[in-house]
């Protein structure tokens, strides 16, 4: 599950944290795969199974140019992590909107925004360029579609306020450290590997082993999904090519209700899913939809994976692991 990527001019040392995570493990195999080295640095908390971020890792832990470090970012020795390293690609967090409410928002106040600020203190004295993750989530509901990086930010949910807040100390780092931060607003990354808990992987799951499907809501909610090999690509690109700090929408230019991805999954499956429909969830939006022009000028990239190849990428992944039991 690795493609080609742009060679950069010598062979360079990255930090990824959140590497044994989704995003993280694809784009640690697309570092090595060109001849960078690559230290992995994932605390392997809770949020799902170890069992699947030891999955994500299987192809990494026999590569000799991968280094796992196991440890939590709010107690690591970044100095010396980052100072071995040539930049930081920075996809560690806790994810999920609906958990991010009550008495768990501390985790992710700790694991978003403190853990971050430790990664910008040292990055930033140290003079390394930082590629993070950010999240669609900081937009809300917008006013209007599709969203700029300019449009107006309104997060509607404690786990989007924390993404929003990590940009917001960026910018600070920026003027205090010269910080050379580069924000990735991405926009529902599906694909093989994607976490247990996200919906698309869920459709995957239960069409095949024959579960029922909650769907939060009437299924008429939309979203811009994107590959995701084509968001490793972006972040690669933005590490390698971005002319300075900022933030970057990173869509798939695929925006497509679950209902179209569930009848979709049906079609490539020949399967019938059995869904429940129930009450919205707390937090969800009601649409995203990315502009990308801002990227796709400066650095040239756009996303490369339709939708529906994307789909059957993750139906086959899914169907060959054995967290599912086909019937």
């Amino acid at each position: 599950m690795i493609t080609q990527h742009s060679q950069p001019t010598d062979r360079r040392t990255y930090l990824v944290t959140g590497a044994a995570g989704f995003i993280g493990s694809h784009l640690s195999e697309a570092l090595l795969e060109r001849g960078d080295r690559v230290v992995g640095l994932d605390a392997f908390t809770d949020y799902y199974a170890r069992a699947d971020k030891e999955a994500n890792l299987a192809g990494l832990r026999e590569h000799p140019g991968f280094t796992l470090v196991e440890e939590d970012l709010n107690s690591a020795d970044l100095p010396s992590l980052i100072a071995g390293s040539d930049g930081v690609f920075h996809l560690a967090g806790q994810p999920g909107v609906r958990g991010s409410f009550g008495d768990t928002f501390s985790t992710y106040l700790s694991d978003n925004l403190m853990a971050t600020q430790r990664i910008f203190e040292t990055a930033g004295r140290a003079g390394r360029r930082v590629v993070y993750a950010s999240s669609s989530s900081v937009y809300g509901n917008a006013k209007s579609y599709p969203t700029t990086e300019r449009s107006p930010v309104r997060p509607v949910s404690p786990y989007g306020v924390t993404k929003l807040c990590c940009e917001h100390l960026a910018d600070s780092y920026a003027d205090v450290l010269d910080l050379d931060a580069i924000g990735m607003r991405y926009f529902t990354v599906y694909g093989p590997r994607q976490r247990p808990d996200m919906a698309t992987e869920r459709i995957c799951r239960a069409l095949l082993s024959g579960d029922r499907f909650e769907v939060f809501g009437t299924g008429e909610q939309s979203r811009d999904v994107t590959y995701v090999l084509d968001a490793v690509s972006a972040t690669m690109a933005l590490m390698d090519r971005a002319p300075g700090r900022g933030v970057y929408n990173i869509g798939g230019g695929s925006e497509t209700t679950l209902r179209e991805i569930i009848e979709t999954c049906e079609r490539l499956s020949g399967r019938k899913l059995d869904a429940n429909y129930g009450e919205p969830a707390a937090g969800d939006v009601r649409r995203t939809a990315a502009d990308c022009s801002l990227i796709r000028e400066q650095i040239g990239w756009q996303p490369a994976t339709g939708l529906e190849q994307g789909l059957q990428a993750q139906l086959d992944h899914v169907a060959a692991t054995p967290f599912v039991t086909l019937s």
